[in-house]
This record gives structure tokens, C-alpha cells and sequence, in this order.
């Protein structure tokens, strides 16, 4: 299913429109012209134009323009645009308007006059975008913001496109870029042209929708009113959770000796924390409790909401708890009854749920539709199906009810972000890199049959060398073909060791997928080698080159200021996210991979640092300074219980998963590839 296309945008001036009619009458603020076409120089200083190929080296098309009458009421000129795409064009062609660093933040909309060129031919939609410079990143990546204008046709209209539609930028300074973007996949002619016309940011006044607009749940809210505010509400809350810490710290000589023992005893502590801090009527894991050096719980932050992920990953960890001896069959049972009751009564859209929900009120709390996150609620669904025969026909229901189709665009072949309900419209951005965590959701939405196996070789194994921005330029670049489907390869390499690098270079786009799929045996020369070596040089990377006597980088908490950080070792990733504070749940991953290191590194945590309470680590630590976030974030301790559930019961998670239809499916296709060859 395509996200909405915003025909009710268009506004439709006629069949000829004046020129200079751009002219915001709703707003007293005069438009900022980008460029009216009268003559090559724009009326805005240091605005210049030019055309451009997605991927710089091969060869999609071409585009050509001049400056030529307009053709409507009052003469004048406009931008005559032409386009041709090869034979066999996989990329995108444009054009744009190089911007001077431009603030548009008093602006609410872009304006423009199109019609497309009845004699050349032209597709009847096209995508436009703004682009600028991302904070503390190389110059050559920039953040865009888009959106899909269509509806176009041979005569002139007036388009109007929301800021706030273009939902990739947030901060409307510092433009750099303007362009017209056209896909070979959308234009159902190899060549065409458009006319152009009065490009302006204007003001009218009415922003519409935003994604930063905030859900207010209405019963929580009266609650917490009628009660004397949220910080009265804390104590209901707390009264709430099914248990709570009796101590902040645990000494480490409490903790076994024997490394099996020793990851026992882990298992069972983390297992009562995710227990205890889980909302007791609706079976639902509040997202994050906070303990602020303390378990007072008049100190303690608790954070009663919760993400699908969390729930997926909490079914799982039910089933966890059971093959590790922590419950009998009844309670996992009567604990997984509870939370898909809960879970069937949540608020959906098109079979999905959103991205947050209160534990209090099972009210929804986000506007935010989450592909990745739907697909991780999903896999858990599917654990259990294959786990607990009783509860197979529920958690199949709920499988069936999404169709992830909702995520999948047919032009650019890849799975969105997910979709803002309040807009409505797509988020920005794509999952065009294979090695994340979200290549699990793209393996269930094939096996499932709702995207074409073609998806999984159109995300990216490397990027061209051009794209200077990335953290190294990529070895191996060459095009393959698996399955009939050719795409390129390509690889990064640090002493001696080589990789398909993931965005950010942490554990967690690394390993998370491994927590239900053994990619070391199903793909042995692709994703498994890969997880292997990825840990390989987190390992290292932070022993011999950061200089951390522990290692397991990946996002978490900050030990300072209560927030929460991407971290990773920057070589692993295109992007590559910075050097940080070091994270259980990352060393918990490893396990999976590199398990004598992994036990040996968990120890090293336990000796250096009062990082280990009375529910197992809490979420990171800053190795240089020592300092610990006393947090306990439901996402992380699921991932170190599942990842202990394996390695104790020999990938017992991993088997459940693998034996679903929908994952027998795609087994083939993740043995085909070889990521090195």
C-alpha cells in the first residue's frame, strides 16, 4: 500500500495563471522567490541551478532545461525541463536549486506553478525536496525533507506542499538545496519534460499537522488532574508495578563463580526485573524506570509507557523465562493470556499499532505508525505461536490483521520509516541499508508474502565510493547477481577484517536480529560472517584502539543528564556514531557470537563497576569516568534475557523463530548470498 498521495494540496489556479501571482494572501509576510525564471540569475542572491544523478559514475539519464515563454496570461518566462533515463536506469535524475544557506522558519509552505509538456510526454507525479547540512556530520551529508506531489497535468496549477509534510527536517534553517527529483519507476515514459514556474516559501498561516504535535491522552490526563498533577500521580503508578528493588547494588562476590552459574543467576535477576517493573494489571513493561543513584521510589522516574517493540520482545521473554527454568508452563501461559488480552484492545491503524502506548490507560501516545518496530512485535507473535500451541491461533490472528505492504514503496523498493497518522504521510526516510536490525522486518514482511523478494537485494551492501561522507570509502564494489536479482556488493576492512558495514557501527543493528534468527548458520558467508566480525571489531576497536578495559558499544542511556545516546565504533558504520559509554546489553549480544569473550566482558562489568542491582546491569557506563546510569530500559534487559536464553539452552529462541512457515520461507534466500567472494 503507497502512502497517501496529497491531491489536496493541489491547488488549482486554472488553466493559465498570472505571472507573479505568488502572492501569499493569507500572510502579511512578502514570499521568499527562489527563482522566477526570468532571467538565469534568481531575484534571491547566491540561488543558482543545475541538474544531477543520483549515484555520480553511472549513467541513469539526463536533464536539460532553458529559459523559454511561459505561456500564460501575462507572458513572461518560465523553466522548460526535460528528461531522459537509460535503458536500464535504477536511479534517480533531478534537478535543483542550490540555496544559500536559507532560513525558511517564517514560512509554512512551498509554492509552485507545473504543468507537464503534452508533446514530450511526462509522468504525472514527482517528488520534490529541501535539503541541509546534519549537525556534526561530514559536509556531504545532508538531511532532506520530501514529498510526493501528483496529479499533474498538461495544464497549469498552482501547488502548495506543507513544510510540515516534508518531515525530515525539523529545523527549517540553513537550506542548501532545492530539487526536483524524478524515479525511472515512477515516470511511466522514458523521457518527458515540465514546465516551472515561480518556486517560492510563503506564509499562509495554517502550518497543518506536524509531527512534533503531541497526543494527549485524554483519560490519563484527567486522572493525573483530578489527583494533583503527574508528580502526584508517581506513588499510583509505582503501586502499579508487580515488584520492586530491595537493594541498589549487589556485591560481586555474591555472584557465582562458574561462568554457567554466573549467567544463571543473570538470567533469573533480569528476568524478576522485567517482571517486577511491568504495569501487574495490564501485563504490559513500562519502557524506562529511572532510580537516580537510589531505590527510594519517591527518587525513582518511572516511565509508564511502552513501545511495540518492548511488547514483542516481552512475549518472547516469557517464553524465555520458561525454557530457563525461571516459571512453569502455567504462569507463562497465564502471562502471555494477559498480555495479548491487553494487546487486543489496543487502538490500531490499517492492523498496526502505534509506536507508544500508556501502561496505565492502554491509551495511545504517539501518532507513529513504526515499521521496525511493528515487525519486532510481530516476531515475537510468532515465537510464541511456535512455542505455546494454546496461544497459536491469537498471536496468528494478530499476524494476519497487519499487512506490511503499508510499509513498502514500489518506486524505491524499500520499507519507509513507518507513517504519521496526523498528517497523514510517509516519514522521511527509507531502511536502505541491509545490515541493520531492521533486516528482520524486511525477511517476515517477504516470508509473510506482503514484499517481493527483490526488496532484500534493493537495500544497500555498500555505498559508492563518491558518497564522501562515509566513514571509509568501500573495497569489493562490484555488481553480483543471487537469484536472478543483480545489485552491488561491496566492503569495509580494518586490520585485516572485512565487513558490510551497518549505518551507525553499534552491536545492536549488528546482533538484535540474532536474538530469533541464527544467522551464523543460516547465512554462514553473508549476515552470520558478519556478526562475527562485527563483534570482532567492537571487541577490539574499544580494547586496543579507545583503550576501554570493557567493550559493547551500541545506544543507551547516558550516565549524566538522564538522557539517551547512539554509540558505536565509527569504522563499522557508513555513517558510524560516536565512541561512548560502554552497554550491557551490547556484551549480552555477543554472546550469540564470541561467547568466551562475551561471559569474560560481562565479568569485567560486575568487577570495575557498581553497574550490577538487585534486577542484573543496569543500561551503561562511561569506562573512563566510571559513572553509571541507574536505569533499567525494558528494550535492553529483554535483549540480555533472550540473548542468555540462547546461549544457555542452546538457541532455543532462534529454533522457535526458524521453525514459523513464514521464516522457512527466506531461509534460502539468506544462504544464497556471499557478502566476500
Amino acid at each position: 500500500m503507497r502512502a497517501t498521495s496529497f491531491h489536496w494540496l493541489l491547488l488549482i489556479s486554472g488553466l493559465c495563471g498570472s505571472k507573479g501571482a505568488v502572492i501569499a494572501a493569507e500572510s502579511t509576510l512578502p514570499p521568499l522567490l527562489l527563482h522566477n525564471f526570468e532571467r538565469v540569475a534568481s531575484p534571491t542572491p547566491g540561488v543558482t541551478m543545475s541538474s544531477w544523478s543520483a549515484e555520480p559514475g553511472i549513467r541513469a539519464g539526463r536533464m536539460w532545461y532553458r529559459l523559454e515563454p511561459a505561456q500564460r496570461l501575462d507572458g513572461g518566462r518560465a523553466l522548460h525541463l526535460h528528461y531522459r533515463f537509460t535503458a536500464d536506469a535504477a536511479s534517480d535524475i533531478g534537478w535543483q536549486l542550490t540555496l544559500p544557506n536559507l532560513d525558511a522558519t517564517a514560512y509554512d509552505h512551498l509554492e509552485f506553478w507545473i504543468r507537464g509538456d503534452d508533446r514530450a510526454g511526462f509522468a504525472d507525479a514527482l517528488k520534490v525536496e529541501f535539503k541541509q547540512p546534519l549537525p556534526n556530520a561530514p559536509p556531504g551529508l545532508l538531511r532532506q525533507g520530501s514529498a510526493e506531489v501528483s496529479g499533474i497535468t498538461g495544464d497549469w496549477q498552482r501547488i502548495r506542499v506543507p513544510l510540515n509534510l516534508m518531515n525530515g527536517i525539523a529545523d527549517w534553517r540553513h537550506l542548501r538545496q532545492f530539487g526536483i527529483v524524478l524515479q525511472p519507476r515512477r515516470s511511466p515514459a522514458a523521457s518527458g519534460a515540465y514546465w516551472l514556474d515561480d518556486i517560492a516559501l510563503i506564509r499562509t498561516g495554517q502550518p497543518g499537522p506536524s509531527t512534533r504535535d503531541p497526543v494527549i491522552p485524554p483519560i490519563k490526563t484527567a486522572w493525573e488532574n483530578s489527583i494533583g498533577g503527574k508528580a502526584a500521580a508517581q506513588p499510583q503508578i509505582h503501586a502499579r508495578l508487580a515488584g520492586w528493588p530491595e537493594r541498589l547494588l549487589v556485591n560481586p562476590a555474591e555472584l557465582p563463580a562458574a561462568d554457567p552459574a554466573f549467567l544463571e543467576r543473570l538470567a533469573r535477576d533480569t528476568w524478576r526485573g522485567l517482571t517486577a517493573l511491568s504495569d501487574r494489571d495490564h501485563g504490559l513493561p513500562l519502557d524506562t524506570v529511572r532510580f537516580n543513584g537510589s531505590i527510594a521510589p519517591d527518587r525513582a522516574g518511572l516511565g509508564d509507557y511502552t513501545n511495540v517493540t518492548n511488547i514483542g520482545l516481552y512475549l518472547i521473554d516469557m517464553v524465555a523465562a520458561r525454557e530457563l527454568g525461571l516459571i512453569n508452563t502455567e504462569e507463562m501461559q497465564a502471562r502471555l493470556k494477559r498480555t495479548l488480552d491487553t494487546l487486543e484492545q489496543l487502538e490500531t491503524y490499517q492492523g498496526f499499532f502505534y509506536n507508544y502506548y500508556d501502561t496505565t490507560t492502554l491509551e495511545r501516545t504517539s501518532n507513529f505508525i513504526s515499521f521496525v518496530d511493528s515487525a519486532w512485535l510481530t516476531a515475537g507473535l510468532m515465537v510464541v505461536r511456535n512455542s505455546v500451541a494454546e496461544l497459536a491461533e491469537r498471536c496468528s490472528r494478530l499476524i494476519a490483521q497487519g499487512d506490511y505492504r503499508f510499509f513498502y514503496d514500489p518506486v524505491e523498493r524499500l520499507m519507509m520509516h513507518g507513517y504519521y497518522v496526523n498528517l497523514p504521510y510517509r516519514s522521511e526516510y527509507n531502511y536502505g541499508m541491509l545490515y541493520s536490525e531492521a533486516r528482520l522486518g524486511s525477511l517476515i514482511a517477504i516470508g509473510k508474502g506482503d514484499a517481493p523478494e527483490e526488496h532484500w537485494f534493493r537495500m544497500a551492501r555498500s555505498f559508492p565510493a563518491s558518497f564522501d561522507w562515509q566513514s571509509q570509502s568501500p573495497k569489493g564494489r562490484a555488481v553480483k547477481t543471487v537469484n536472478g536479482y543483480s545489485f552491488t556488493g561491496g566492503y569495509y576492512a580494518w586490520k585485516g577484517l572485512r565487513y558490510v558495514p551497518s549505518w551507525g557501527g553499534s552491536l545492536f543493528e549488528a546482533l538484535m536480529p540474532l536474538l530469533v534468527l541464527d544467522e551464523l548458520h543460516h547465512a554462514p558467508a553473508s549476515l552470520g560472517r558478519n556478526a562475527a566480525v562485527h563483534t570482532e571489531v567492537q571487541r577490539r576497536f574499544a580494547l586496543e584502539h579507545l583503550g576501554y578495559p570493557v567493550w559493547g558499544l551500541s545506544p543507551s542511556s547516558m550516565p549524566a543528564g538522564n538522557r539517551y545516546g547512539e554509540y558505536g565504533v565509527r569504522i563499522l558504520g557508513a555513517r558510524g556514531y560516536r565512541a561512548g559509554v560502554v552497554t550491557p546489553h551490547a556484551a549480552a549480544l555477543a554472546l550469540m557470537t564470541e561467547p568466551a569473550a562475551a561471559v569474560a566482558n560481562l565479568r569485567q562489568l560486575v568487577q570495575r563497576y557498581p553497574l550490577y542491582g538487585d534486577f542484573g546491569f543496569y543500561d551503561a557506563v562511561d569506562p573512563k569516568t566510571g559513572q553509571v546510569a541507574y536505569n533499567y530500559l525494558a528494550l535492553d534487559q529483554s535483549m540480555i534475557l533472550i540473548a542468555l536464553a540462547n546461549r544457555l539452552r542452546a538457541g532455543v529462541i532462534q529454533g522457535y523463530f526458524s521453525a514459523d512457515p513464514m521464516v522457512q520461507r527466506v531461509l534460502p534466500l539468506l544462504g544464497a548470498e556471499h557478502f566476500f567472494d
